[in-house]
């Protein structure tokens, strides 16, 4: 029987990372070439009744399709069993795998979607400008982060989200920590030992391209941090805003820390609902300009509120870290603490999942909260680090 596939030699360019790697689709040859850290997306033309996939003489999928990945250079054995009653089927292929001919950045690459919800920082992080569309405010959001730019964004109130990606698979190396991101949290000084401060922790959500086409429209896992098996967190969240009405009352507090109480309106999927109100530190538009949208909806898992007023007063509001697994949860110091393991990820039911890397990543604030002249509790973040790359002149342990 005839298999036909490009065939790729040693001296011939190797294909892009991902989406420009040649799709096996009507059949598999004998030896293949690609980078590390790129998917080889294989699809046999034959059928069976059952399948099996080995890599160096392990069994590595059941599926028909495969998508073999590599971290490591090296030379790998690859073998497909069709058993069939009928018409079985036993091939064996070399992939090849090779350094890439530019370094990898262990850095964010790329921001595709930057979706946030209203908030005291919005149109200033990054900053809006009149004639702003969404598409050059994602392009904003992503020079602010990519890189090692270090340009805070805030996603606002709960629910709002980042999507992004770096130049590379980010593999799911099993026992360690695979990526990072820096938020702008930091402990207060009265009670440090109680790990409070200003924590407003943001959930993260992963994705495997597993259609191979460069856009993160595959299925998405949560990283299931502490607080994910709590009686206190509700999954199943979502919340409604609503643009502000231009002819409401300003109402103000007594204090006159927040100018308009009733500034933006909010419902959830509880019967809940509320405002969020504008205070005196921030005088710009809350709601998105960018958008002609009179309302926004997000959803997702949501965090119990962890901000307290220990004055009794109003006056001093401490946000209390959780224990791990949120962005913007810890000071950047706590490497580890802001550092996230993909073998965290759960499905939409909360049952683990095995992703062999992931080449989305996407985080959302996961509170709902109001802490008076403090504000909103919106997730910031300014930079993502893929844990097994080598930083520029300093090779990984």
């Amino acid at each position: 029987m005839k298999h036909w596939l490009l065939v790729l030699s040693a001296g011939m360019m190797l294909p892009a990372c991902d989406r420009d790697i040649p799709m096996v689709n009507l059949g598999i040859d004998d030896v293949y070439y690609i980078r590390r850290m790129c998917k080889l997306d294989l699809h046999p033309a034959l059928t069976g009744e059952r399948y099996e996939w080995r890599v160096n003489g392990s069994v590595v999928s059941r599926e028909r399709d495969y998508i073999f990945l590599a971290r490591d250079e090296g030379d790998y054995t690859v073998n497909i069993r069709i058993i069939d009653s009928e018409t079985p089927y036993d091939f064996t292929f070399d992939v090849h795998v090779l350094h890439e001919d530019i370094e990898y950045s262990p850095y964010i690459s790329r921001v595709y979607e930057y979706c946030p919800a209203p908030g005291q920082f919005i149109n200033e992080m990054p900053r809006y400008e009149d004639g702003d569309t969404y598409e050059s405010i994602l392009q904003k959001a992503e020079e602010s982060i990519s890189g090692t730019n270090d340009i805070m964004i805030s996603l606002g109130g709960y629910g709002g989200y980042v999507t992004f990606g770096f130049d590379h698979t980010v593999i799911n190396v099993p026992g360690e920590r695979d990526f990072r991101i820096w938020g702008n949290c930091f402990y207060e000084l009265l009670q440090p030992d109680k790990k409070g401060g200003s924590a407003e922790p943001g959930i993260v959500m992963v994705s495997y391209d597993t259609n191979c086409n460069g856009l993160p429209d595959d299925e998405w896992y949560e990283l299931a941090g502490s607080e994910y098996n709590s009686p206190a967190t509700r999954h199943g969240y979502s919340i409604t805003y609503f643009r502000p009405d231009p002819d409401r009352d300003f109402v103000a507090d007594e204090d006159n820390s927040l100018d308009d109480i009733y500034y933006i309106r909010w419902a959830d999927n509880s019967g809940g609902e509320g405002y969020m109100a504008k205070n005196i530190f921030h005088n710009q538009q809350y709601y998105p300009r960018w958008l002609e949208a009179d309302s926004l909806t997000f959803g997702g898992t949501l965090l119990a509120p962890n901000g307290h007023d220990i004055s009794g007063y109003g006056t001093y509001y401490v946000l209390y870290s959780y224990p791990w697994g949120y962005v913007d949860n810890h000071p950047n110091e706590y490497a580890d603490l802001n550092s996230f393991d993909i073998s965290w990820a759960v499905d939409a039911a909360g049952n683990p999942v095995e992703l062999p890397g992931v080449d989305f990543i996407r985080v959302f604030t996961g509170v709902n909260q109001y802490c008076g002249w403090l504000g909103e509790t919106s997730t910031e973040l300014s930079r993502a680090q893929d844990l097994h790359i080598d930083l520029p002149g300093i090779p990984n342990p």
